[in-house]
């Protein structure tokens, strides 16, 4: 089944027929036994809620209709997408254990995993993963999970996520995928994917008003992550708020129409900026080196998502053209993604800063690169053809 279809099959009720689920404005829950109290504590009492940390009825909607869309037996919702990922990755490792990451990933992600996990004997290993003879080198007898982007973030490089499976299983390991670039575009879990990862934030939220994450996957390391004695989501206590639950599963019924329009604007964009001789990476571009794979494990009505990036050279030139193109209200300088509104920004700068310059240079990160968030603008001509002379005035062009 489509994933748009598994989430608009999901029929909620409010506690009074409302046709959005009621909102459980509760930080704890009564009990009418003490009994069943100390059961829902033990994890043996389904359909009873305890404490709002560890789970609610409008998170639990929430949870249920991304496991739908991502095809995975359940889920869990957190405060932020960091919220699900260190979570996840503290679950999975014992001190001791080891991680093969990609080297290009979301900088948030990477300082956890090269400064914070090893405070607690977690190392990594970052690899190109494209390479999978490097990836599978990679791996050791410690190694518990291999920790990618389905798109990376921010050179749009696109996991093999199918060969990367095989890799894993053939080791005994967790293929963990962050497919916050590419929802609904890819589906992990059916290309072999053990644990599927967002940030709901960008653009399964899409009006960037709250931030939000999940963990898709298997039931029991769902129970695993909530488990009151040694689950890493309830423990470390990132709870998403029940009224931003609410609020995302609103916005996540529209998400298969806006990527469709974030897809359809990235491809035009991403075509005339290459025709103009501009460096630019797309995984729609026949130019990209992993087009081919993008296609292959594409669910293809969704195109191939929302973002893009060009190189202008210096820094100097990449934010004269960003400020340019804000003053004449073609987006925003900002960082995150998934906005109604195109947003920009210079990762080397912002969002990957915490990478050190050195591994930047190492991975192909220039100061010079812009990433695009397109947005849904109805005539993607007229924006084109504002953004063309803006780069004319800074001499992009």
């Amino acid at each position: 089944m489509k994933p748009a279809d598994s989430i608009q099959d999901l029929q909620y009720f409010g506690e009074f027929g409302g046709v959005n689920p009621s909102i459980s404005d509760s930080s704890t829950y009564t009990f009418l036994s003490a009994k069943t109290m100390f059961d829902t504590f033990e994890g043996n009492a389904d359909g009873c809620y305890l404490y709002s940390r560890h789970s609610s009825p409008s998170n639990l909607y929430l949870g249920e209709a991304l496991a739908a869309m991502e095809g995975t037996e359940t889920s869990n919702v957190s405060a932020s997408g960091m919220g699900a990922i260190t979570a996840v990755l503290m679950q999975l490792c014992n001190a001791g254990n080891h991680v093969v990451s990609s080297r290009t990933i979301y900088g948030g992600t990477y300082a956890f995993l090269k400064n914070f996990a090893p405070k607690f004997g977690i190392s990594t290993s970052f690899v190109d993963i494209t390479n999978l003879e490097a990836v599978e080198n990679s791996i050791t007898e410690k190694t518990t999970a291999l920790y990618c982007e389905s798109v990376s973030n921010p050179l749009l490089e696109v996991a093999d996520i199918r060969a990367l499976a095989k890799i894993a299983k053939k080791h005994n390991i967790q293929l963990v995928i962050d497919n916050t670039f590419s929802p609904l575009s890819i589906s992990p879990k059916i290309l072999g994917a053990d644990i599927v990862i967002h940030s709901l934030t960008k653009f399964i939220n899409g009006s960037s008003d709250t931030i939000g994450g999940v963990v898709c996957g298997r039931q029991e390391l769902i129970d695993q992550l909530r488990n009151v004695n040694d689950g890493a989501a309830m423990l470390l206590g990132a709870s998403m708020d029940s009224l931003r639950a609410s609020s995302i599963l609103k916005n996540l019924r529209t998400l298969h129409i806006r990527m469709k329009q974030h897809s359809h604007n990235a491809m035009y964009l991403a075509e005339k900026f290459e025709y103009e001789g501009i460096k630019t990476v797309y995984p729609g571009l026949k130019s990209h080196p992993s087009h081919n794979i993008f296609k292959q494990q594409m669910n293809k009505e969704y195109g191939f998502g929302g973002m893009l990036t060009i190189d202008v050279g210096t820094l100097e030139k990449a934010n004269e053209l960003m400020e340019l193109m804000q003053k004449e209200n073609l987006g925003y300088l900002a960082v995150s993604l998934g906005f109604y509104k195109t947003l920009f920004s210079a990762p080397g700068s912002s969002t990957s800063s915490e990478i050190p310059e050195d591994e930047q240079k190492e991975m192909g990160l220039s100061e010079g690169l812009i990433r695009f968030s397109v947005g849904l603008d109805n005539d993607i001509e007229r924006t084109y053809q504002s953004m063309k002379k803006c780069m004319k005035s800074v001499g992009v062009l």
